[in-house]
């Protein structure tokens, strides 16, 4: 393993001061992470590709990113908090990458462990077997008991991430199995969701959870093979999607092309669902499903079981906009930009407390006074998780001139925490466990409210390759959470 940077004093100096500036959670259910691996067949450098990739799954984690690359023999790597553009801002930090022709990359939402540095990714691990650098995105639900029972038989671990409890996993394993059937004897062992990159010195391994909870796919840009959360990166870097990787498989990539496994996996795959509501950039294809078609189809859904006499149509950007349109399209009144996005407050802006997190709406969102005045507004927005923003925005909007705000969600009520890398992990914190819609609506301001039902939110989501996760809106896990967070192997 080689260090990005030989004076490490100055590395650690670079860290200070960042600690405060990452977001506290908002009004919104947040994504944990985004991963990209990358191989070059030919021994071209991939990190051009891994960096832009990770600039296209920005939007899945914006408090770290962190690359590693391998020249075949050393794994090299350099993370560190904040956004893509500031983790590698420094050329001396990216030039150290420039020679692998296989790499990693994760940018990061903390849903598991703290915020510091050292739980940024990718993990790098040296173990008897050799060097590796892994990269997950989700949640495991057994990685306290896991981790717990490990420390007991003296393993010492450096961060709390579910990452590493993954690679303790494996390590333990690999000094005689090969890494892609140490993943395989591994993820028997695992309960919850995992997307995963791993980086062995000569080759690319991708592998998905056996319930496919979190989304995968693999595509090429050029003759490079890339491996990514979200099928936007090949889009971006000018590529194409090949295909979304199977619920439990395993893919190797190396110098001999593409190998593919499959472990044990259920009858029916789970993908989350919200992905389609609010998580995925729009222009990703997950599953084979449009994410923007989807979202367009749940805004016209709304409209068909709705009879509300409304001016215009004003969607919550950027994320509800699709939605909003297929409103306007079903019902026919006119789409209007009714909010203005402040496009250059980046989420690490907002600091901790009430007061400053609500003051920061009306930083990041302004009404089009000229627009709203005298309407009456149907708002279109994705969900409504603590309902504070919600709030917020109804109350622009009526500053502003809008004589009614009527409320519609292209979502059913959040009314259950999520346990597989998404940001809500109690019920108290949802707005829509406690509280009927009536009195959501009257806790928001809205004049009515109206939500998407889950009858019309799976026909949204028609024709995927995939089952579905609704816990967040049903209850209805893929696992029993109380039974499998207890699972230990040994």
């Amino acid at each position: 393993m080689k260090e990005v940077l030989s004076d490490k004093q100055r590395l650690e100096s670079l860290y200070h001061g960042r600690f405060e500036l990452i977001k506290p959670r908002g009004d919104r259910m947040e994504e944990e992470c985004g991963i990209i691996g990358a191989f070059d067949p030919d021994g071209d450098s991939v990190t051009d590709i891994l960096y832009y990739g990770l600039y296209a799954l920005q939007h899945r984690g914006q408090e770290a990113a962190g690359i590693a690359t391998s020249d075949g023999e050393n794994i090299t790597y350099y993370k560190n908090q904040g956004l893509v553009t500031e983790c590698f801002e420094d050329d001396e930090r990216y030039k150290y990458l420039k020679d692998g022709h296989i790499g990693i990359g994760h940018v990061r939402y903390s849903t598991a462990g703290d915020k510091s540095v050292v739980n940024a990714q990718p993990l790098f691990v040296h173990f008897k077997g050799g060097d590796l650098a892994l990269a997950h995105n989700g949640n495991l639900i057994n990685a306290e008991c896991i981790r717990s029972r490990l420390e007991e038989q003296g393993y010492i671990h450096q961060t709390n991430v579910d990452t590493e409890v993954i690679a303790g996993l494996v390590a333990r394993r690999a000094s005689t199995l090969t890494i892609e059937k140490s993943l395989e004897e591994t993820s028997k062992d695992l309960r919850g969701s995992y997307a995963l990159v791993v980086l062995e010195k000569d080759k690319l391994i991708a592998m998905r959870d056996p319930l496919g909870i979190r989304p995968l796919a693999l595509g090429r840009v050029g003759n490079v093979y890339v491996v990514a959360s979200e099928s936007c990166v090949f889009d971006t870097l000018n590529g194409e999607l090949i295909r979304d990787l199977h619920p439990g498989e395993i893919l190797t990539i190396d110098k001999d092309g593409l190998h593919s496994t499959r472990t044990q996996v259920p009858l029916e795959s789970k993908l989350c669902v919200f992905e389609f509501v609010y998580f995925a950039r729009s222009d990703s294809i997950i599953d084979g499903v449009s994410v923007y078609k989807a979202r367009e189809e749940a805004g016209r859904r709304l409209a068909l079981r709705d009879n509300v006499k409304a001016d215009i149509v004003v969607g919550v950007p950027d994320s509800a906009f699709p939605a909003a349109i297929g409103y306007s399209k079903q019902s026919g009144i006119p789409f209007i930009e009714g909010l203005v996005k402040n496009r250059y407050v980046g989420r690490t802006f907002i600091q901790p407390g009430q007061q400053k997190r609500e003051r920061s709406v009306k930083i990041k969102l302004n009404a089009l006074k000229r627009n709203v005045q005298g309407k009456r507004i149907v708002l279109v927005d994705d969900s409504i998780v603590r309902g504070t923003t919600s709030k917020k925005i109804v109350e622009m909007l009526k500053s502003a001139g809008a004589l009614e705000v009527h409320m519609r969600i292209s979502s059913p009520v959040v009314t259950n925490p999520c346990y597989f890398g998404i940001d809500i992990a109690e019920s108290k914190q949802l707005i829509g466990s406690g509280h009927n819609v009536e009195e959501i609506r009257k806790a928001i301001g809205a004049d009515s409210l109206e939500y998407l039902t889950i009858e019309d939110l799976m026909k949204t989501v028609e024709g995927s390759s995939c089952g579905f996760c609704t816990g967040c809106f049903t209850g209805n896990y893929p696992m029993n959470v109380d039974t499998e967070s207890k699972y230990c192997p040994f």
